[in-house]
């Protein structure tokens, strides 16, 4: 899946994506590790693998592809690396 990097900190290797339809969805240090990236600057695009997360009200749906405006609800990322062609 494709984002955009929005925020970032080099300290804690940790920050956001935005999802295409602009929901914000954290990430933390083992994902951005696992990318081997060493820096990240808000607007590059990136590729990140996801797992569904906890949903609220048990509505899990397996993670990306689903639809509608919660689409980043429930996802945890497991790695952020940058988008290449």
């Amino acid at each position: 899946m494709q984002a955009t990097a929005y925020t970032y900190d080099p300290e804690s290797r940790s920050g956001q994506v935005l999802l295409d339809d602009g929901t914000p969805v954290p990430f933390d240090a083992a994902a951005f590790d696992a990318g081997g990236l060493r820096l990240l600057r808000p607007g590059q695009r990136v590729r990140i693998e996801t797992e569904a997360g906890t949903e609220p009200e048990g509505e899990a749906d397996g993670g990306a592809g689903a639809g509608g405006g919660t689409r980043g609800a429930g996802l945890r990322i497991t790695l952020v690396t940058l988008q290449t062609f």
